[in-house]
């Protein structure tokens, strides 16, 4: 019987993903589990004889989970299940990791396997790491006004998802691009963007897909640049995100492993993280091939 390790965000999801309730279904379908929640210490003290990691919750919970995991070197041990309970659930649909909580946990028997590239920030004396992306722009500024907004306007995930797809569109109206200096494996892409997002996974936030065809396993960022002049097209892009429509916008992207980047805002995000970085100075942002492997369907 394989053993795993469950990892928990207790605050994730809903009465049907408790402690009790998680186990008995991972447990039910053939697995040894133990229980740990990310809320509590020491719980990435993780046992030798665990054939397998899992975490329970949405990108903030496997982004914190992770990055813990990748500090404390811990990252290469075992491989990593994802058991998505959150609200955009964006790293596990890049991973195609879909369905029911039934047939995604009895999918790990199969135990195949993915890789997974982590993004590494360095700034000045601030250094940090992303799984879904990094950028400037338009995105971190919803993030903003989103952490303003009554939470009951926000009670389920899709109310939260579509409320912050009309705050989106009513931001690009009236967002001026900023400057930014880019440089993507040497070559010269600077410009005034609305949106530059160094991507990792396919979307982010509000399941905004950016990068449709991004893979987090091949060894290179997808680069999203979205003009100035694009500003029509993008607000008909979130459009039918909204009204649920076959969306028809592609957006430029770079591929690249080296980027540096100097932009006349401070504000900026890593993964759901908002921080500022001092503007104007050099951002250098490199890849880490293959940092994690992910169970995947």
């Amino acid at each position: 019987m394989k053993s795993a390790t469950l990892l928990h965000n207790p605050k994730a999801g809903d009465e049907a993903n408790t402690r009790t309730e998680l186990l008995l279904k991972i447990e039910a379908e053939g697995f040894e589990c133990h229980y740990s929640s990310i809320n509590q210490k020491d719980w990435d003290e993780i046992s030798e004889i665990t054939d397998f990691i899992i975490i329970a919750g949405g990108d903030g919970t496997v982004r914190n989970a992770a990055i813990e995991l990748l500090e404390k070197q811990l990252n290469q041990k075992q491989p990593i299940a994802l058991l998505p309970i959150g609200t955009a659930n964006n790293i596990a649909k890049t991973l195609g990791i879909s369905g029911g909580e039934k047939s995604i946990i009895q999918s790990w028997h199969q135990q195949k396997l993915k890789k997974f590239d982590v993004g590494k920030i360095i700034s000045g004396s601030y250094t940090g790491y992303f799984l879904e992306s990094f950028g400037y722009g338009i995105f971190p500024i919803l993030m903003q006004v989103m952490k303003k907004q009554d939470s009951q306007l926000m009670d389920s995930p899709e109310k939260k998802m579509n409320l912050a797809l009309k705050l989106l569109q009513e931001i690009i109206t009236t967002y001026s691009a900023p400057y930014c200096h880019l440089e993507i494996d040497g070559k010269d892409y600077s410009g005034n963007y609305l949106l530059m997002e160094i991507m990792n996974t396919k979307a982010i936030g509000p399941n905004l897909v950016l990068s449709p065809h991004g893979d987090p396993g091949d060894g290179q960022f997808e680069v999203v640049m979205i003009p100035e002049q694009q500003k029509e097209k993008f607000l008909l892009h979130v459009f039918e995100m909204f009204n649920r429509t076959e969306q028809h916008y592609k957006f430029d992207l770079i591929m690249g492993k080296n980027i540096k980047l100097k932009c006349t805002e401070s504000l900026c995000h890593v993964d759901d993280e908002l921080i500022n970085l001092d503007k104007g100075e050099e951002i250098n942002i490199h890849l880490m091939e293959g940092m994690f492997t992910f169970l995947v369907q």
